[in-house]
């Protein structure tokens, strides 16, 4: 068999994967806090009686990208967006922490304050909760406090302070709920120096001309390999036409 058949082959399985990617990205071009997927791919040279005879392609470095999105005011007392680098951390129902950058927050029914999934925000010193009737403040620095709607005069508590982390990106992993983990496992230190906005959210990283011109250039380029393909069976048709006049 032809070997250009396996070097086109090749190419057009991570076009399809980097397809698959850019339209995970495109869809989520409304979703808070999103950070794009990336895919880089390289040549690996094949060996042949030690002499290189063709390359296949190889997803060599799956990431994100962690290049912020844009700022949208919001003015509701639950939303926060992290300013500049950092994260918000959350406790996951199996103990481990993970972290995002979706700061719409909600209440559960019992006042604990968790993310819009329902996953407890990670305070310092364990979740937070919020009693009801009380008007919600969240400091620069990730400080929860309320004031009473009720009882006056009102005076501010202090509830806690979200769990601010900055760890560095390369020990950063996505899993499948879309949140990042420490890639060994471990929880990342709190960060004094993350800043958060209140009443705010974080856009998504993700352009959506950019994702659309990179699918329109993956469809161009499935079609290359889908012609390659088509080359090698019209080559391999006549030289067995060839060998049957022989």
């Amino acid at each position: 068999m032809d070997r250009l058949i396996y070097t086109a082959a090749s190419g057009a399985k991570h076009i399809l994967e980097k397809q698959a990617t850019t339209s995970n990205n495109l869809a989520n071009v409304n979703t808070t806090g999103f950070r794009a997927q990336l895919d880089v791919f390289r040549a690996v040279p094949v060996q042949a009686e030690g002499l290189p005879t063709r390359a296949f392609v190889v997803n060599s470095t799956p990431a994100a990208n962690f290049a912020p999105g844009a700022l949208q005011v919001t003015g509701r007392e639950l939303d926060v967006a992290v300013k500049g680098n950092g994260w918000l951390a959350v406790e996951m129902p199996d103990g481990t922490e993970a972290y995002t950058r979706n700061g719409s927050l909600q209440m559960s029914p019992n006042g604990i304050l968790t993310t819009a999934g329902g996953v407890p925000i990670a305070g310092e010193g364990g979740p937070i909760t919020i009693p009801p009737d009380a008007t919600v403040t969240i400091g620069g620095d990730g400080t929860i406090s309320t004031m009473s709607r009720v009882d006056q005069p009102a005076v501010p508590v202090i509830l806690g302070r979200i769990k601010l982390v900055n760890p560095p990106e390369a020990d950063l992993v996505r899993g499948d709920d879309g949140m990042f983990r420490m890639r060994d496992g471990s929880a990342a230190a709190a960060d004094p120096a993350v800043r958060v906005a209140g009443g705010a959210l974080e856009g998504s990283n993700v352009s959506a001309i950019d994702s659309m011109v990179d699918m329109i250039s993956l469809a161009r380029s499935f079609d290359t390999q889908m012609s390659l393909l088509k080359n090698a069976e019209n080559n391999a048709a006549k030289a067995t036409q060839i060998l049957a006049l022989n």
